[in-house]
């Protein structure tokens, strides 16, 4: 038995906020780094990134004049998590609204929803679930496992498919990650924090031959590795810790022939047709690009949701497989992210025959 993504949709939200943070970032860090700063800016492929906050009074960004992060300390984390109780579920429901322009989504019998930038109880599934009158679902809440857990998302709804051939499973991948500004003057958590925008993508999966057929599943961690990307819970938010070495480390394990036949399923990267990498950030795309020697285009999809919208941690690998999802067929895919741990997680996937 085999299970398909039928059909992707996303949404963000209308604030383009990226601008008007590199210069405040800019701003804050030393006078002796702020040309550092500036090069590795311009060099992060990303034009646009959007935030469910509001524009401050006047129309500026949240770190202008009024704006939520116009404070001194910032918003604390109860505060921060107020939005997220409001704005997640809200966002999630556009996605699946989107979803549902391209795919009949009577019958759902399953609902699994990742998000980890925040906190809410009733959880987001028991949210979407009431809004959408889901009655008597069954639900899965996946939270907290950073950048590769639309994976682990993906991953459940083929297990449950498998399972249960009638399934008809939404999936749901909603990350607020705007919301948890610090007030760093380094380099290399303003830097991290120039990564991350908002977004949300929902996808259906069922057993119906259409769309993209989720293959076999693999996970791996990086030894040694467990410092290098984290989560700390703040009383001004979470604070994200996003090593410069992550991408020498992908690199690396990449480099390795038995590592990477573990990524593709033992065929050389050159046989794979589709890559939909998690846009984690230009360096990490290009450790890939490179450790694997692909062709210059095979991660086209990734470098354009980077350059739309930044990333998004969990969403931002859907969003990439709605672009292949609305592309040429695809014979043989790898989809790819990864997150806290140092883990690399994904799956093998192929359009419907």
């Amino acid at each position: 038995m085999s299970a398909y993504i039928n059909a992707i949709g996303i949404a963000v939200p209308p604030h383009d906020i990226h601008d008007a943070f590199r210069d405040w970032a800019g701003a804050r860090v030393a006078p002796r780094e702020a040309a550092v700063f500036a090069r590795m800016a311009r060099r992060s492929a990303i034009r646009h990134r959007w935030s469910v906050l509001p524009p401050a009074p006047g129309g500026g960004s949240p770190v202008a004049p009024g704006g939520f992060y116009d404070a001194d300390p910032l918003p604390g984390t109860a505060d921060r998590m107020g939005i997220y109780a409001r704005e997640a579920p809200a966002l999630a429901l556009e996605a699946i609204r989107a979803l549902a322009a391209t795919a009949d989504l009577d019958g759902i019998t399953h609902l699994v929803v990742a998000s980890c930038t925040g906190f809410v109880a009733p959880g987001i599934d028991q949210i979407v679930a009431a809004e959408l009158n889901l009655q008597g679902v069954e639900r899965l809440l996946i939270g907290f496992m950073g950048c590769y857990a639309a994976v682990a998302a993906l991953r459940s709804a083929r297990h449950i498919v498998r399972s249960e051939p009638a399934a008809r499973v939404l999936v749901v991948a909603v990350e607020l990650s705007t919301l948890h500004l610090q007030s760093a003057h380094t380099l290399e958590p303003l830097l991290a924090m120039l990564q991350f925008g908002d977004g949300a993508a929902a996808a259906l999966v069922t057993g119906d031959a259409q769309g993209l057929e989720i293959d076999k599943p693999f996970a791996a961690t990086l030894e040694d590795s467990a410092a290098l990307i984290r989560w700390d819970i703040t009383d001004r938010g979470f604070a994200m810790h996003l090593s410069g070495e992550v991408p020498g480390r992908i690199a690396a394990a990449l480099s390795d022939p038995a590592f990477a036949a573990h990524v593709t399923g033992g065929h050389p990267a050159a046989a794979i047709d589709a890559w939909a990498v998690h846009a984690g950030g230009r360096s990490i795309l290009d450790a890939v690009a490179n450790a694997l020697a692909l062709a210059p285009d095979a991660l086209d999809a990734s470098r354009a949701v980077l350059a739309d919208n930044g990333n998004m941690s969990s969403a931002t690998l859907m969003f990439v497989l709605a672009r292949l999802l609305a592309g040429p067929p695809v014979g043989a895919g790898v989809a790819l992210a990864f997150g806290p741990g140092l883990a690399a997680e994904g799956f093998a996937f192929a359009s419907a025959r």
